[in-house]
């Protein structure tokens, strides 16, 4: 298991460092990116495209893909929700890949599993987040598991 995540990453910068931090050997990988495009106002169109080179790049590589979605904070408006919401969704059927809809779920704008500035989950939040996406994670790797027999 590698953590290859950096703290304030975008979408484009997780494909820009892909290749040489993912290793060769690898059998799967999670894909949580574009929180911080969201944060930052980024155009939802270039985290689709980022997001969808990085999964295509993996499956190219035959590694398996698990997609974490986000959403975007709603003080961008409706239309930027829109347009960023179904990133996700759409990425998942279109490659066939497994979705966690909300990385979040359970965490976010829940203010005792949040550090103070109100984005980053405290130590408890992180167990609320491992805890529901723990099932997923299973699946996933029971799926991959099944498929390399």
């Amino acid at each position: 298991v590698l953590n290859a995540g950096v703290s304030g990453d975008t979408s484009s910068a997780g494909r820009d460092r892909l290749d040489w931090s993912i290793p060769d050997g690898t059998e799967a990988v999670i894909v949580e990116l574009g929180a911080n495009d969201a944060l930052r106002g980024l155009d939802p169109a270039i985290t689709k495209a980022a997001l969808d080179d990085i999964i295509k790049k993996l499956q190219a590589r035959k590694i398996s893909v698990m997609l974490a979605g986000m959403y975007a904070p709603r003080n961008y408006g409706p239309d930027y929700a829109a347009k960023f919401d179904p990133i996700y969704a759409d990425l998942a059927k279109a490659y066939n890949v497994p979705l966690y809809p909300f990385f979040l779920d359970g965490v976010a704008g829940e203010a005792k599993l949040n550090l103070p500035d109100g984005l980053h989950p405290t130590a408890e939040g992180i167990d609320r987040i491992v805890a529901r996406i723990l099932p997923s994670v299973e699946t996933f790797l029971q799926m991959i598991s099944a498929q390399r027999r």
